[in-house]
């Protein structure tokens, strides 16, 4: 499937987390074999993070060694590590009027290599897979060797390619920050199926 180009991400920051929802997120590795394997989800869950505007960006106190790719080019990963225990990832996005942005990919439906992502997990709970940002790169295997990554070419080891377009998207505040909650940046796919949450692949602690 085609990558999403960098046109695409040179776009406002909470637009490109919005227009992600539905795509997909692939992982390639080489397996045990020496065979090249694809990892993949449906992003179904994501957060945008601005530059000066917003607080509770990595961007907002100026340009560190940790948060360049936010600066660099759209369309980058930005892999960081987070409360001493997980990574995230992110890709850079912005339109051309802001010096730095990047959205946070916080949850994925799984869809290839899900035996092997159970391993890196070592559950077996579908649903537990990828439904964080934590989880996700777990499962993925995606840590800050990933950082600056390409995320526009299909040769990338972790990189995004097209895929279905919502009916519907959910906003909300994003969840896990102490400073600009009250900005609605925070975009879920829905699904309706599910009453007790919004998706069931989603960010959550509790699985029913």
């Amino acid at each position: 499937m085609k990558c999403l180009n960098s046109s695409f991400y040179a776009r406002s920051t909470e637009l490109v987390a919005e227009s992600l929802l539905g795509k997909t997120l692939v992982r390639l590795i080489v397996n045990t074999s020496g065979k090249l394997e694809r990892l993949s989800g449906m992003i179904v869950e994501t957060e945008a993070y601005g530059f000066k505007n917003d607080p509770a960006s990595h961007a907002y106190r100026g340009l560190t060694s940790r948060n360049a790719a936010m600066y660099g080019e759209v369309g980058r990963a930005y892999v960081y590590f987070i409360y001493g225990s997980q990574y995230c990832v992110n890709v850079s996005a912005r339109s051309n009027e802001l010096g730095a942005g990047a959205v946070l990919i916080r949850a994925l439906q799984p869809l290839e290599g899900i035996d092997i992502m159970k391993s890196l997990r070592k559950t077996d709970h579908f649903l537990s897979l990828t439904s964080g940002p934590g989880k996700l790169t777990q499962a993925l295997s995606i840590t800050n060797v990933l950082n600056g990554e390409d995320m526009t070419d299909s040769n990338s080891r972790v990189h995004i390619e097209e895929g279905v377009n919502p009916v519907a998207i959910v906003t909300t505040k994003r969840i896990g920050i102490s400073q600009a909650v009250d900005k609605e940046w925070r975009f879920i796919l829905p699904d309706a199926t599910v009453e007790r949450y919004l998706n069931k692949y989603a960010s959550r602690k509790r699985y029913v």
